[in-house]
């Protein structure tokens, strides 16, 4: 139980459903859904819409998104694919020729895969039409919606890319700034196309008008996408993976997404007693720092476009243990290569559960706060820029190429035991993803928390050879990190935001929790 005298949230309870999401006005559009028969899928689709609205920098319907769902709280999770590809017309070896290091403008512009992700999730798996999922989305753009704290802290932050284009800064920027905390804002040229959609369906998106205005401010910003690029954009169903951690069944989605990432740090972290050790300590803050870096060393190295990737090498036991035993308590591994990948993004993370135990991970993104900047002006989409993840070394998994998907940061989680699913979470945030996940598992299954008080706690991420610590996290925490050889920085911004639903199957009890690091909340009934 957390302590009452100090600032904390309780979670959240609730015995028929339930949604956690970033915002209020998303969680909000979730419950009515529920309360009024719909089912999660349903509620997250019509979440996720919100979030596209209300928080602009962080998603949107010119980005990506992936899902897992465990249908009636079975333990048969139902991945899908929702990234985009590279148009057929990119050539790497051209853009090397340019002088390019990296992929950067419209070339990191993969087709958007969001909208044809919430058609085939609702047409397969929901109750409702994906028009009326789109209302509560519609209803904000065109009408208004306040701006809230975290929201407009992030905004003003993309100030200068957002003036850097006239589009842009006309709709994100209507007086010459960022809007404030408790401003309102409009967006009635998406609210068009959301209609579009609404009307049309995917093709409203794909087809017609919109896909036509969009390519060709790509084509003009120097892009090689097509209408057929457009026409052809499909979210595919895919096998999850999954390992086992304390005797829980930890499921992701497999590459390009980095869940596996997550998964191989478990198989680490599983062989030391980490609840002996102080959470907020040093010991266990440097043994999450070094299981991560060699998990990143190997995405890094292996993942791009799904083919070809050793999935089942990276997760066998076997393979954890040779890497655990790398691992020394008193020092520091030596000096491991950079990322060599971008180091920002935004994203929207959010879990649903109906009363007939229906669960949804879900989680979309434009990666870079506001993307690209490009934004299609008649439409009013803003195109994120994911393809900043491929890169342009020759022969690289992932080299960016004709048709091909890149490393994708973005990783809806589920939990199952006992061949039932028990928890949808997530924890967005760029890169750091699979750590946050990582530092919310263990903190649930090691420290005994609950979901809430799992995202509370305070959290460190090494990238690039600094260790990055919140501020929560002391100074002989800190201090005890460098004497191991750790290279200390106090992170300037927050780590992550998270959300999770656990199901407690014994009490039909709902748990809830939503990161304090967002202004979003976990509700029930």
């Amino acid at each position: 139980m957390r302590d009452f005298q100090l600032p904390g949230r309780s979670p959240a309870y609730g015995r028929n459903a339930m949604a956690a999401t970033s915002h209020p006005l998303a969680t909000l559009a979730a419950l009515e859904l529920l309360r009024d028969g719909a089912n999660a899928v349903d509620a997250a689709i019509a979440a996720a819409a919100v979030l596209a609205v209300v928080e602009p920098q962080s998603t949107g319907i010119g980005g990506d998104c992936f899902a897992l769902l465990a249908p009636e709280g079975s333990d048969r999770i139902v991945a899908l694919n929702g990234s985009g590809r590279a148009p057929r017309g990119i050539d790497a070896s051209r853009l090397r020729a340019q002088g390019l290091d990296e992929i950067g403008g419209a070339h990191a512009v993969t087709v958007p895969g969001v909208v044809d992700a919430w058609a085939r999730l609702a047409a397969d798996h929901g109750s409702r039409e994906l028009g009326a999922l789109l209302q509560p989305a519609i209803r904000l753009a065109e009408g208004g919606y306040p701006v809230y704290p975290r929201v407009a802290f992030d905004w003003a932050a993309s100030f200068e890319k957002l003036a850097a284009s006239e589009t842009a800064a006309r709709i994100f920027l209507p007086e010459g700034r960022a809007p404030g905390a408790g401003e309102s804002h409009r967006q009635p040229a998406l609210a068009q196309t959301l209609k579009r959609i609404a009307e049309q369906g995917r093709d409203g998106f794909y087809r017609g008008p919109v896909a036509e205005e969009i390519v060709a401010c790509l084509v003009e910003a120097g892009g090689a996408h097509s209408l057929e690029d457009f026409a052809a954009a499909k979210a595919d169903y895919v096998s999850p993976i999954k390992t086992s951690y304390r005797s829980m069944d930890i499921y992701e989605c497999p590459p390009n997404g980095q869940g596996v990432v997550v998964l191989v740090m478990l198989n680490i972290l599983e062989g030391f007693q980490l609840n002996r050790l102080d959470p907020l300590g040093p010991e266990r803050f440097h043994l999450e720092a070094e299981a991560s870096r060699l998990a990143y060393r190997d995405r890094d190295a292996l993942i791009g476009d799904p083919s070809g990737v050793p999935v089942e090498r990276l997760l066998s036991k076997e393979y954890a243990a040779e890497l655990r035993d790398l691992i020394r308590t008193e020092r520091t591994l030596e000096a491991l290569p950079p990322p060599g990948f971008a180091a920002h993004s935004d994203t929207v993370y959010l879990a649903v559960v109906d009363e007939k135990r229906n669960a949804v991970s879900f989680i979309n993104s434009i990666f870079e706060s506001f993307g690209s900047g490009l934004v299609a002006p008649r439409s009013g989409v803003l195109l994120h820029n994911r393809g900043a993840c491929f890169t342009l070394e020759e022969g690289h998994p992932n080299e960016i190429g004709p048709g091909k998907r890149p490393l994708h940061t973005i990783i809806p989680a589920m939990m199952a035991a006992e061949g039932r699913a028990c928890m949808a979470f997530g924890v967005v945030g760029g890169h750091f993803q699979p750590v946050g996940q990582v530092h919310f598992l263990t903190n649930l299954l090691d420290y005994g928390m609950d979901p809430q008080g799992a995202l509370d706690l305070a959290r460190g991420f090494h990238a690039e050879g600094v260790f990055e610590l919140e501020r929560g996290v002391s100074e002989a925490t800190a201090q005890g990190l460098a004497v191991l050889g750790h290279r200390i920085a106090r992170a300037e911004e927050p780590l992550g935001g998270g959300q999770a639903i656990r199901i407690d199957w014994q009490s039909g009890l709902l748990i809830g929790g939503s990161d304090p690091r967002k202004d979003g909340l976990a509700l029930g009934f």
